[in-house]
């Protein structure tokens, strides 16, 4: 299906249509970012899936929990729009805690049942995105997404939560180019982070430049923009996914707007949540 999907862009082209963006580079990504974390988590003692993460009550098997609650979630918004609205209407009569009932209920598993139950959804996922007619969108608990927009989301949440597990058990997760996406996605809901937070979005772009982790720059915006956010791809992901308080990240705002940004930045759909508490000077 992916060569597919390839020869149907490649006769778009030829009949000069609009093309739509092909989604198999993040969907490679995603399948990347996934199996590093699934190395992470295959060789845990079952004592050891019980440790606490960063998030208040959730544990290594709450996170992956969560990760195979959402990768059922998306699966269905792929394969079965009215179950998946279904889904969306459980979510809406418990706004703030139907994640965390999503991860509780996986979490009770053993945790060979839940690793195995990640690893199907992912791969059913996976092959619902690469398999979808090239232009779809589908329905999400934001706006609808893109096969490419599904599996960045997918991405960015698998990195996040990831990033909760290596804390929990004491490893360090280098940064790779893989960041791109969340970075990208990001800057896309800067909007969408302000409404969330019930102010009214900025009508000017703006200018983000983001130092990559091989030291190229990412840019986003025009160049002009007279609001600007700089400084390393890293610290602006940990800010978007909000595993880290900005006091903690080396992000610098020019003017009033990009910096009332910088405090509500979210790329992940649902309410924001309390978010990470300051370190302070230790943590750098």
């Amino acid at each position: 299906m992916l060569q597919h999907n390839r020869a149907a862009h490649r006769r778009a082209r030829a009949r000069g249509e609009r093309l739509v963006s092909d989604p198999s580079p993040v969907i490679d990504d995603l399948r990347e970012e996934s199996e590093e974390l699934d190395r992470l988590v295959a060789g845990l003692s079952p004592g050891r899936w019980t440790l606490p993460t960063p998030a208040p009550g959730w544990t290594v098997a709450h996170q992956i929990a969560h990760l195979v609650w959402t990768d059922r979630s998306a699966l269905l918004a792929v394969t079965d729009a009215d179950g998946f609205r279904a889904l969306t209407d459980k979510a809406l009569a418990a706004p703030h805690t139907f994640v965390d009932e999503g991860a509780e209920e996986y979490a009770r598993l053993a945790p060979a049942d839940l690793l195995a139950r990640w690893r199907e959804g992912r791969a059913a996922l996976e092959k619902a995105l690469r398999n979808g007619p090239p232009g779809a969108r589908f329905p999400w608990y934001g706006p609808p997404m893109s096969a490419a927009s599904m599996a960045t989301a997918r991405l960015m949440e698998t990195w996040a939560h990831g990033l909760d597990v290596a804390d929990a058990i004491g490893v360090m997760r280098p940064p790779t180019a893989r960041l791109r996406h969340v970075a990208r996605l990001g800057v896309r809901t800067r909007d969408f982070a302000h409404r969330v937070h019930g102010l009214t979005p900025p009508a000017d772009p703006f200018r983000v430049e983001l130092r990559a982790p091989d030291g190229d720059l990412w840019t986003y915006g025009p160049e002009d923009a007279g609001q600007r956010v700089t400084g390393p791809a890293l610290d602006f992901c940990l800010l978007v996914t909000r595993r880290a308080h900005r006091a903690d990240l080396a992000l610098t705002a020019e003017g009033p707007d990009a910096d009332r940004w910088l405090d509500v930045a979210q790329a992940f759909a649902g309410p924001p949540g309390e978010g990470r508490t300051p370190k302070g000077d230790t943590a750098r």
